[in-house]
């Protein structure tokens, strides 16, 4: 985002998903039902950003395929969408929870948590797939902005 935000030219906006959840989506809880409505939520705010000429980065977990190509079809009315696959593993996961959510979620405490007693659909065809084991964030942002590039989507510096 900071990059992004460098380059100038167009306004940039971080839809993160816990942030978005306290504020747009309080009321819901966790269910497939309402995970997927979450999701549509932040894809709508995105479609509206992208319309006005804006860049949405959107940072939830977004579990469910036909969700994320639903998403897809409603921004890319309005411009580019590019799905980036933050590819981590579940153990990984575990290792880096701050919140301890894994661990109530392994203890039954937390009910339909993606990735332990939820699915979670890996993409089958993200225009980029970032390993995040091992690897600095600042090569992952470089990595994204190089993905941009080649596809038009900002200019090369």
């Amino acid at each position: 985002m900071v990059k992004l935000m460098e380059m100038g030219g167009r306004p940039v906006t971080l839809l993160d998903g816990d942030i978005v959840r306290k504020n747009l989506s309080s009321e819901l809880g966790f269910s497939k039902e309402h995970r997927d409505l979450n999701i549509r939520r932040i894809g709508y705010v995105a479609s509206e950003i992208t319309k006005n000429g804006g860049i949405a980065i959107c940072a939830p977990i977004a579990p469910y395929a036909t969700t994320r190509r639903a998403v897809r079809e409603d921004v890319e009315a309005f411009g580019a969408f590019v799905e980036v696959h933050v590819a981590t593993s579940i153990e990984e996961c575990e290792r880096r929870d701050r919140k301890g959510l894994y661990k109530l979620a392994r203890e039954g405490k937390i009910k339909e948590f993606t990735g332990i007693s939820d699915p979670y659909d890996v993409p089958a065809s993200p225009e980029l797939s970032v390993e995040t084991e091992n690897v600095d964030v600042d090569n992952c942002a470089h990595q994204v902005l190089l993905k941009l590039e080649s596809m038009g989507l900002i200019a090369a510096n």
